[in-house]
């Protein structure tokens, strides 16, 4: 007999999607279709997969979501800027500056990697709550030892790793709230996950300008003090506004491993065989490690050697955050009515691609700036799809080990940007290295999309319900194609 784990994965697969308005291709004789097909989603019904009409409309779970993740990411952000500083100031050691972000990243990524089954088992609230708990006494601690003298850089670096520790698997465990909080506010998924995205852009906007601010004013200690702040309040925000989520009412159910290694391997597994998922976390992590080999290297290279400044990086930076976040507000708005697999790769390459040709070919400083901001126009679609496809795959039980694992393999290429940054320019010049750079982004962009899985990017539609209450069809949150009632019943037994 087929497992109801089996049956999920199986569709997870072949990334197959029930029939959505943006895909007139797909015909009631399609393969794998049987008994009457799903009702498309209407505007009366946006994105509200197993909710009822007649249940009233609660947004306080999603604006809690939006507020704590708001509070969590500028604490993070403020923190990397004012720490360094601190470090820098305090030892003025350069060498002791750099081992900062590496003793907070590493077991952030590390962390979230091995949180999953922890977060499937014990619910997302909680490790949400504790983590930034965690954080916000081990950031305390830092300025609090200094002032009393028991400050060593031994113990800053610990207290740093437990941060990074702490906050990799509580910033896991906020995103499995995404699903829940559209569904009970009634929107589409892709207006939760756009305005997580604007969330998240605009504290990396901000965040970093409030700390230089704080630092050159009161001090590095006044901006660490702000970021346990900050965490205590993502804490509380959650503790007081969400609940942990459930399974929708149409998703199929799934087999629980027992023991957290075997949960552990059940969300390896199911990632290594999702097709459509597997292809989606490997284009975002060679993009992440060509990302970080541009901010890292090949900015600051071409900035120095065209004589625009340091300046100029941040301008950069900020013109691309700007319009990024504006596309995001956008892509809460209108993305569910757009498809998904067109937009998401046009997105992904006007935000990558342009940049290096730009830059490689000398053209003027405000061409560069006109380019990357459509290209921050184009980035700032990609997460709210690339969000609302990944908690559309996944199914509610496996959501925490599969997201986290995912999350942690698309950031696995990162600590290595620099490294093929600095032997390109090394090797070729600047601009050989923005050529190379920037054709092996459209590689790792045009060579996934080309498999037939990323059909599977389509929208999910509610299922449609008989006269009794009986689901006519099985469209889950995994992506299984529908099944007659008969055989729905016949997978259940």
């Amino acid at each position: 007999m087929t497992s109801r784990h089996a049956t999920a994965q199986q569709a997870a697969d072949s990334g197959t999607r029930t029939p959505a308005p943006d895909d007139a291709s797909d015909s009631s004789d399609s393969p794998g279709a049987s008994g009457p097909q799903e009702t498309p989603r209407t505007p009366d019904t946006p994105g509200t997969q197993g909710t009822p009409d007649d249940e009233p409309r609660v947004l306080r779970g999603l604006i809690g979501m939006l507020s704590a993740n708001a509070a969590s990411l500028s604490a993070n952000r403020v923190l990397s800027i004012a720490l360094p500083w601190f470090v820098l100031t305090t030892t003025g050691s350069v060498g002791k500056t750099g081992l900062v972000a590496f003793f907070q990243i590493v077991p952030y990524v590390v962390a979230q990697a091995l949180a999953g089954p922890i977060i499937d088992r014990v619910g997302p609230k909680r490790i949400s709550v504790a983590g930034d708990l965690a954080s916000t006494v081990a950031t305390a601690a830092a300025p609090l030892l200094y002032l009393t003298g028991n400050l060593s850089f031994g113990l800053l670096l610990g207290l740093l790793a437990v941060v990074g520790a702490a906050d990799g698997p509580a910033n896991g465990a906020k995103g499995l709230f995404v699903p829940a909080a559209t569904r009970a506010a009634k929107v589409p998924l892709e207006r939760g996950t756009g305005l997580s995205t604007a969330v998240e852009r605009t504290a990396t906007t901000i965040g970093p300008a409030v700390a230089g601010v704080v630092v050159a004013s009161f001090g590095s200690l006044y901006a660490l003090w702000i970021t346990a702040f900050l965490f205590g309040v993502s804490a509380l925000i959650i503790s007081t506004t969400l609940s942990d989520p459930v399974p929708e009412p149409h998703e199929m159910p799934v087999e629980e491993a027992e023991g957290y290694f075997s949960r552990l391997r059940q969300g390896a597994v199911f990632l290594r065989d999702a097709k459509l998922l597997r292809s989606i976390v490997g284009m975002l992590a060679v993009t992440n490690l060509l990302d970080q080999a541009f901010m890292s290297v090949l900015l600051p290279v071409w900035a120095k050697e065209t004589g625009h400044g340091a300046g100029v990086i941040g301008l950069v930076v900020s013109v691309f955050a700007a319009t990024s976040i504006i596309a995001a507000l956008v892509a809460a708005g209108v993305a569910d009515r757009l498809p998904r697999r067109t937009v998401y790769l046009i997105g992904l390459t006007l935000g990558g691609v342009p940049r290096f040709v730009a830059m490689a070919t000398g053209a003027p400083l405000w061409v560069v700036l006109a380019v990357l901001a459509v290209g921050g126009l184009g980035s700032g679609f990609v997460n709210p799809i690339v969000g609302a496809v990944t908690y559309e795959l996944i199914p509610t039980p496996l959501l925490g080990r599969v997201k986290t694992m995912a999350q942690a393999v698309t950031w696995a290429g990162i600590p290595f940007g620099g490294l093929l940054g600095a032997g390109l320019v090394t090797v070729v010049g600047t601009s050989g290295a923005l050529w190379i750079v920037g054709g092996l982004y459209l590689v790792a962009i045009g060579v996934p999309a080309l498999n037939r899985e990323w059909s599977g990017m389509r929208k999910q539609t509610a299922p449609d319900t008989g006269p009794g209450g009986a689901e006519q069809g099985k469209g889950s949150a995994t992506g299984t194609a529908p099944v007659s009632g008969e055989e729905a019943l016949k997978e259940a037994v």
